[in-house]
């Protein structure tokens, strides 16, 4: 009862504020109407980067899958042509254009960006502010990528990506969202029409057509753009080092799940399917501490079993190696499921693009 009040009493201050906040909105959405407005009639032109380029971002916050979507993008691509990954690495130390030297530093890069360049070492992982400026710099370099992945890049308009993939999650999709600071949204749902695929991620595997056909019905796109649904993939443990754990979850006493992801539920309530568990969350991109390490060890320690262990994320991982200590850390890796056996339609429509892109580049080449 009293948890119940306390959620319902969080709820309505969360309104409340909301609400407090709604002017603002009303001023931050034509400002970004305007934005948009000025691109789409080319009043402001988009740089040209004679490079495919594919573009994956979502309208909210943050928290719709982007990093497993940009690692079955380079995973599909860093075999066939000379790849690239650009971000903005959210949260790094360092400043301006930066390519990964190997080291994956995590504090250089961010943490996203040195997760994909350790799973990634033959694809160049660059960090800038400016996209526009870091697909230049990767052109003009000795090393010039055939295709560029570029993460997190939807509001970022001096780009035109020769596709563009929007994400939205399952359990808070866009169109039943508000712009910042009323709702989560960086623009308006309007945006969503710039998308050449749209993906409904973290989807249950089990989802109704009927449900499936409602948010096909509520996503309002245009004829010529593709939607699918995904859902994510868990593999087995791996270390800190990403070798194989050989530990099974489901012969383990006890886990404690420490993440700092913005919606770290699927992955708990995936760890609970197999064991008992118990979760120590963190706010997203969350910059882990010797204090934190002495808080986890202090909540790893007094839980019950004999048997049991520290499972964090991927990109988490990329922050903890750093100062783990002797901790039995270990890492859950994740990637993107297609529901109704999509993946080879998907991974079709994207490498046509992408060899289209190439083989006209080449001939631009040409004939100049």
């Amino acid at each position: 009862m009293l948890m119940n009040a306390f959620n319902t009493s969080g709820m309505r201050l969360r309104t409340v504020i909301s609400w407090l906040f709604f002017p603002l909105t009303m001023w931050y959405g034509v400002v970004v109407a305007v934005r948009n407005w000025l691109y789409d009639t080319n009043i402001i032109s988009p740089s040209r980067n004679y490079v495919a380029t594919i573009g994956v971002g979502n309208l909210s916050t943050g928290g719709t899958g982007k990093s497993p979507m940009v690692d079955h993008l380079l995973s599909l691509l860093e075999d066939k042509y000379a790849t690239a990954m650009i971000s903005r690495g959210y949260k790094r130390k360092s400043k301006g254009f930066l390519i990964d030297d190997g080291q994956h530093d995590p504090t250089l890069l961010g943490d996203e960006p040195a997760m994909i360049g350790r799973k990634h070492p033959r694809v160049q992982v660059a960090v800038c502010k400016s996209r526009s400026e870091a697909i230049q710099r990767l052109i003009d370099s000795d090393n010039k990528p055939q295709v560029v992945v570029m993460d997190d890049v939807y509001q970022h308009r001096r780009i035109n990506p020769s596709v563009s993939i929007l994400l939205t999650e399952y359990q808070h999709p866009f169109f039943n969202d508000h712009i910042l600071p009323f709702g989560n949204l960086r623009e308006g749902k309007r945006g969503s029409q710039r998308a050449s695929i749209v993906v409904v991620t973290k989807t249950p595997r089990n989802l109704n057509p009927i449900r499936k056909h409602g948010i096909i019905q509520d996503l309002k796109l245009r004829s010529c753009q593709k939607v699918f649904f995904s859902c994510i993939d868990y593999g087995e443990l791996i270390t800190l080092d990403g070798k194989a754990a050989g530990v099974d979850l489901r012969r383990v006493d006890n886990a404690l799940v420490v993440t700092g992801i913005a919606h770290p539920k699927p992955m708990i309530d995936e760890i609970r399917s197999k064991c008992k568990a118990e979760a120590l969350s963190y706010p997203d991109h969350y910059d882990f501490s010797s204090s934190d390490i002495k808080t986890i060890r202090h909540r790893f320690e007094a839980m019950a079993g004999q048997n049991k262990v520290i499972v964090t994320t991927e990109k988490d991982a990329e922050r903890l190696r750093l100062i783990s200590e002797d901790l039995p850390i270990y890492v859950l890796p994740m990637k993107v499921g297609f529901l109704d056996n999509a993946e080879a339609t998907f991974n079709d429509i994207i490498e046509s693009i992408v060899k289209e892109n190439i083989s006209f580049i080449s001939k631009l080449h040409t004939w100049q």
